[in-house]
């Protein structure tokens, strides 16, 4: 039986998230969206939107999801929209997921998703809405990774703060490989990818249960129809899939920035297959900024948790069920 389980793209940014979303995009039976950015944020606010069995709740939502910045770049008629969404299933994760299921249908394709390089660091979020998800995290080197975000019209500015993005998506990387099961979680190098596309895309065809497609090895081609030409960072999507910006950190980064990423994140290079190009250096400022990460990775989840809490009490309503009921495994009767 074919699978319908639904496929998350994350990563640090400007890590090849894009990319690999185009490459499986590039499958028959797959369809994954430009960044709509509206789940996290559906999330968070989800005691607003109270008790989902309420038609008039649904409906309140497909609205506000519509209304959202970035839904244009689906290609979805917004009326169809709201009303698939008030007639799914009354769970948030119902709500969300009809949206990337109405964009993989506009493509004639039953697998759908979504991409975001933040979702790395909400994959618990993730998993309460969507309980069989697959998620596929892409790694890349992080000086490459920090030299291509000085390249961006946007933030972050200011060279602690990328630096500060790789390490904790390398922290959360590692942790997710320990945490999820391997049929929920597959990790490939954005360096091996751009190598030999063709083995490790058979590799991540067999982790989601599809038969490998080799129109997979041009994602140049979806380039047109899933990202919006607004987003000129994401240019060399329209290319050949290339090696030429493998560790391109060699001319891209200065010799001040290269000494500050190996002294805050260099001893997390290694776990990922990355040879350091010397000896860290640390200065009192890189030891502060290696704590920070250290107490955050230690105190994130608590402090997540005592947010959710403080959220709900602030609400003073009944939170929608979260599970999407929207796949074989997770599909249920929906009654009010």
């Amino acid at each position: 039986m074919s699978s319908d389980r639904p496929i998350f793209v994350v990563g640090c940014p400007r890590s090849g998230t894009t990319m690999l979303q185009l490459m499986l995009h590039a499958h028959p039976r797959i369809a994954l969206p430009p960044e709509s950015r509206f789940l996290l944020t559906a999330y968070r606010r989800r005691h607003r939107f109270g008790d989902l069995r309420d038609p008039a709740r649904r409906a309140a939502l497909a609205r506000w999801i519509v209304a959202s910045p970035q839904f244009g770049d689906l290609g979805l008629d917004p009326q169809e929209t709201i009303a698939a969404i008030t007639a799914a299933p009354p769970t948030l994760g119902s709500a969300l997921g009809t949206v990337f299921q109405r964009y993989a249908h506009r493509f004639g394709k039953p697998r759908w998703g979504d991409k975001r390089p933040a979702y790395l660091r909400h994959l618990p979020v993730i998993r309460r809405l969507f309980p069989d998800a697959q998620i596929i995290t892409i790694m890349r080197d992080g000086r490459d990774c920090v030299a291509s975000l000085k390249e961006t019209p946007w933030p972050p500015y200011d060279l602690a703060t990328m630096i500060d993005y790789w390490a904790r998506s390398a922290d959360l990387a590692t942790h997710a490989a320990r945490r999820y099961p391997a049929d929920v979680y597959h990790q490939v190098r954005y360096e091996d990818l751009v190598a030999e596309p063709e083995r490790h895309l058979r590799v991540i065809c067999r982790f989601l249960g599809e038969d490998y497609d080799p129109a997979m090895t041009r994602p140049s081609e979806q380039a047109r129809v899933a990202v919006p030409d607004y987003k000129t960072w994401h240019e060399l999507t329209r290319s050949q899939v290339t090696t030429a910006r493998v560790r391109s950190w060699h001319t891209r980064l200065g010799a001040t920035e290269l000494r500050r990423c190996e002294a805050v994140f260099g001893d997390r290079l290694p776990r990922f297959g990355y040879q350091l190009s010397a000896a860290p250096r640390r200065t009192p400022r890189d030891h502060a900024a290696r704590a920070r990460l250290a107490v955050r990775h230690h105190l994130g989840p608590a402090r997540a948790a005592a947010a959710d809490g403080w959220a709900a009490v602030r609400a003073h309503r009944r939170s929608p069920e979260l599970p999407a009921r929207l796949t074989g495994a997770q599909r249920a009767p929906h009654g009010s």
